[in-house]
């Protein structure tokens, strides 16, 4: 009997224990998981789902109608816009542009004669453009002026009175082929060098250029930024159908055949770069081929052939 109670005795402790350490291992478990620290430090499922639970998502409003449908303009502002975007007319230009094709001798003081005859009127030649055809002494030469119609005609025809004048035309009003040459030289290190290599006449002024340049500048960095212009200038030329033609070291020569208005626009686009030297051609103009359909004569035909009255169908008498 002794025994017995001495035997319990001894296991009782021990059954405490071991009941403690449980609930004291499930009392850190759980602290553990609501805890969001312990919770950011464990990879388990429970932990996320504890941490997601203590640190809720963050919901953005949701947009509303008007943003994803907005209102269309009202008349007033659609024309307001229309007129804002809409380039001013020139109405104080009442002077006209015309063409002409002059056909003369090929012979001394030709171009002198016209052009004073032009002069003597008061005109401004914006082009003239002289070169010899296929036939032998025969040059065509392109003049565009601008003046009132009444005065360019009176002056077309005493142009043609002249002896080594053969025909002179008038092209304005027709549907022509317009080109322009345009070469032209652009700096490709940057527009704050374009000073020095103009004033530079020596093949190599990089001694300016340095002298001009940031202090920070490394030849690396000169490097890219020179190539990054080369390659913009390149793009720049092939949108316009264009060409580079030389390159150097320090500049590019492109080469452009368009309109008038393109070589403007062109010239335009590629001046903040830094422009050392251009040189244009003048406009050349040759009218459009019309374009005839032999299928619409047969069917004009075919109804005059058509329109004639049966005498079989009237009636007698």
């Amino acid at each position: 009997m002794w025994s017995k109670f001495l035997t319990t005795a001894t296991k009782a402790p021990q059954v405490a224990s071991n009941a403690g350490s449980l609930m004291a291992a499930t009392a850190v478990r759980s602290h553990r998981v609501m805890n969001p620290v312990f919770a950011r430090q464990s990879s388990s499922s429970t932990s996320a789902i504890s941490y997601k639970k203590s640190h809720p998502h963050k919901r953005h409003p949701a947009l509303t109608s008007q943003y994803l449908h907005p209102a269309p303009p009202s008349a007033e502002e659609a024309v307001s816009n229309i007129l804002y975007n809409t380039p001013p007319i020139g109405r104080g230009q009442t002077k006209q542009r015309h063409i002409f094709n002059c056909l003369v001798q090929n012979e001394p003081g030709v171009l002198s004669r016209v052009s004073g005859i032009l002069a003597g009127r008061g005109f401004n030649i914006d082009s003239l453009v002289v070169a010899k055809t296929e036939v032998a002494d025969l040059s065509r030469m392109t003049i565009v002026l601008r003046g009132e119609s009444s005065t360019i005609e009176q002056a077309r025809r005493q142009l043609e009175d002249l002896v080594p004048v053969w025909a002179v035309l008038d092209y304005t009003g027709f549907k022509v082929i317009e080109r322009e040459l345009l070469l032209i030289k652009v700096s490709i290190l940057g527009p704050e060098h374009v000073r020095a290599q103009m004033t530079s006449r020596q093949p190599n002024n990089w001694q300016l250029v340095h002298e001009e340049a940031e202090d920070d500048m490394t030849p690396s960095n000169a490097l890219r930024q020179t190539h990054a212009h080369l390659k913009s200038l390149t793009e720049l030329a092939r949108l316009f159908q264009g060409k580079v033609v030389d390159v150097s070291g320090e500049c590019a020569v492109i080469e452009l055949s368009a309109k008038p208005d393109r070589v403007d626009a062109f010239v335009k686009l590629v001046k903040p770069f830094g422009i050392l030297e251009a040189a244009r051609s003048g406009m050349m103009a040759m009218p459009r081929s019309p374009i005839y359909d032999r299928h619409e004569n047969e069917d004009d035909e075919v109804q005059e052939e058509g329109s004639g009255v049966d005498a079989s169908l009237l009636p007698p008498g």
